[in-house]
């Protein structure tokens, strides 16, 4: 016996392996689970999205980590002692009020701890935070972090994980859903194209007169400049593409990137971006676990940080979704104020100075934060519900709530069905495209001979730099087959346009 618990030595074997049963058992059926998931998605040639969830089970395994490394270290952790008055600053709680309301949350005081609590676990808890505590009270001091605080912190990296990997796949799922409506835009652009009679009757036709031109341009100076942003704004949230926007676009798109077929399938394309963005979007990065340590930090009774901090993925969402419509605008008004009339279809020209910072990528990051964030808030939101009750003084009043969850689901169908494919679509209008262009097969041998002919030019180069040790000058042919293997190194044609315009 030890610290009042029981121990696998005075613990019957069938409670043992029935316990250990059940959690490998589950355990396997996850991971079966998801190998099942991978192999589908491996036959369908989707490479990206099973990327995507291979980044999926590395961050599982982080969490797992951080998880296991708090069991291992707990009763260390429990025994680092600080002072009372330390100790006592920055609470999410008062804890005057903690004892008025310890009675009312007792009930709700773990769901998941519900199903070991009548085997002893939760004595066990009990019984090891009191040891930390006379360890600490010997010296007049309290942990640092007791054993039940570090137990209720397993539970909530548990429901992170849950949470994440739920909305990771609704992010997909209606995204997907919103670029597959444009399937029948591009059927339509292609018939067209291929329709001679419809190419032959093309002539000069007013801009004011073309679809994208009514539907985006706002006319000319500072007052109209100003409604374009307010047309912008509201824009995302209805129609946020339309057809004309996506036929030129789309237009644009190929006569910029890839003149030589006019054949090229926009909306494949399209697909497969999002396929390879969305394995960028289900990562955890290092500024995303830095606003984790942030928020744990002010989430101090009285700032009602948990309601504040809701607003930063909604105004980056707007703030996003207003540029990327605005940018659409951009285009439009950059046809209009160039041509009276054009002869056949309008063709927009893309450009980076239309993004911020000239760098299309920092809406991915935006949108990435977004998801994150919005996602952890909603999963401190159910870990706070289960763990302590509705009642909890760290859960805030009603008025505090409602607001919060309305705010958490409109980001989320919002960025997910509407935002994501924006991105998608309008990051095309970029100076450089993306190597979604090819297919992957196609991906991988380009790669392939890239590496090729650099690792033979790295061997020449060694090879001639020991051959030719003192000679000041280099004959004619070893500087021609540096040169070409060098340039062929660096670039690669692809319908006229140059490989590493590729991001």
């Amino acid at each position: 016996m030890a610290e009042g618990g029981t121990t696998l030595e005075y613990t019957p074997t069938w409670v043992v392996a029935l316990v250990c049963g059940v959690i490998v058992m589950i355990s396997l059926a996850v991971e079966r689970f998801l190998h099942y998931i991978g192999k589908v998605l491996k036959k369908n040639n989707q490479k990206p999205l099973f990327e995507a969830l291979q980044k999926i089970k590395e961050e599982l395994m982080l969490l797992g980590f951080i998880s296991l490394l708090l069991t291992v270290f707990q009763e260390m952790i429990a025994k680092i002692c600080i002072s009372e008055e330390l100790a006592s600053k920055w609470l999410p709680c008062d804890k005057k009020e903690h004892k008025a309301a310890t009675k009312s949350t007792a009930h709700f005081e773990s769901f998941f701890s519900s199903f070991t609590s009548h085997h002893g676990a939760g004595r066990r808890l009990l019984a090891e935070s009191s040891a930390s505590s006379d360890y600490c009270a010997g010296k007049g001091t309290v942990p640092l972090l007791s054993i039940t605080a570090l137990h209720h912190l397993h539970i909530f990296i548990f429901v992170l994980a849950v949470v994440h990997v739920t909305f990771c796949a609704l992010t997909i799922l209606f995204g997907g859903a919103k670029i597959r409506k444009w399937k029948q835009w591009e059927d339509s652009a292609s018939k067209e194209e291929h329709n001679l009679a419809t190419v032959q009757s093309r002539r000069y036709i007013q801009v004011q007169d073309h679809d994208f031109i009514k539907n985006r341009f706002q006319g000319l100076g500072k007052s109209y400049v100003l409604m374009g942003w307010l047309h912008s704004f509201f824009k995302q949230f209805y129609c946020s593409v339309t057809k004309s926007d996506y036929t030129t676009l789309r237009l644009g798109f190929i006569m910029t990137r890839c003149r030589g077929n006019p054949k090229f399938n926009f909306h494949k394309y399209l697909m497969r971006t999002l396929e390879a963005d969305f394995k960028k979007v289900v990562g955890i990065s290092w500024y995303l676990w830095l606003f984790v340590v942030i928020f744990l930090l002010t989430n101090i009774d009285g700032w009602h940080t948990y309601f504040w901090i809701a607003f930063v993925p909604f105004i980056l969402l707007l703030a996003v979704g207003t540029k990327l419509e605005h940018i659409i605008s951009q285009l439009a008004h950059e046809v209009a104020e160039k041509h009276i009339a054009i002869e056949g279809d309008l063709v927009v020209q893309p450009s980076d100075d239309h993004f911020w910072f000239n760098r299309p990528r920092i809406v991915l990051i935006l949108i990435h934060i977004i998801l994150f964030q919005n996602s952890f808030e909603l999963a401190f939101f159910f870990w706070i519900w289960v763990q302590y009750g509705f009642d909890s003084c760290t859960m805030g009043q009603v008025r505090f709530i409602i607001p919060r969850l309305v705010i958490g689901c409109f980001i989320q169908f919002i960025c997910s069905y509407s935002t994501l494919p924006l991105y998608v679509i309008v990051t095309q209008m970029g100076s450089s495209f993306k190597k979604a262009i090819f297919d992957e097969h196609i991906q991988d041998g380009l790669v392939g001979w890239a590496r090729m002919a650099k690792k033979k030019n790295t061997n020449k180069n060694a090879a001639d730099g020991s051959s030719k040790v003192g000679h000041k000058e280099e004959s004619p042919s070893v500087i021609q087959l540096q040169n070409s293997t060098a340039k062929a190194k660096q670039q690669v044609i692809f319908n006229g346009r140059s490989y590493a315009h590729l991001q």
